[in-house]
């Protein structure tokens, strides 16, 4: 048993010095060699935020199909529709020949979408008639209106 204990004691004490050897390695040095290269920049093309916003406008659909459980309110309130709820009459009124009653949309109707037609009034006042509060009766920054309104309200693009 004694012979058992020194082996394992020589044995653990050999390891350990194996291990414990740390073998210094110097770091390889690459050298580079730097070249200047000169490119010829093209100055940017200057971009009109207002045509940007105007392109991406025009892109948004102009029909909506309803699906079960959505109203006006929140049609309207989709980024891209309005990203304003308080624009339900704009397609409500739009859509008459379809929706006899505002609160009873179906499934299946496809709405039209009016993207253009409307002045600022016009907004004003079916924000107002949807319950805006009268010290909002302009759309917010963030609603989908045509570039020239919101360049007319002083928004950014």
């Amino acid at each position: 048993m004694k012979k058992l204990i020194l082996l394992a004691i020589a044995m653990s004490l050999v390891l350990a010095w194996g291990c414990s050897k740390k073998v210094q390695t110097e770091p390889e040095v690459v050298v580079v060699e730097e070249k200047e290269v000169v490119v010829a920049e093209e100055p940017a093309p200057v971009v009109d935020p207002m045509a940007v916003y105007k392109a991406e406008y025009d892109a948004l659909p102009v029909t909506h199909t309803v699906t079960k459980g959505e109203c006006l309110w929140w049609i309207s309130e989709y980024k891209h529709v309005y990203n304003d709820p308080f624009m339900w009459p704009l397609i409500y009124k739009a859509n008459r020949d379809k929706i006899s009653n505002p609160d009873l949309i179906y499934p299946g109707q496809q709405f039209d979408v009016p993207r253009y037609g409307f002045d600022l009034e016009e907004v004003k006042a079916s924000r107002k008639e949807a319950g805006a509060p009268w010290k909002a009766l302009e759309p917010g920054q963030d609603a989908m209106i045509p570039a020239e309104m919101r360049a007319a309200l002083g928004y950014t693009f």
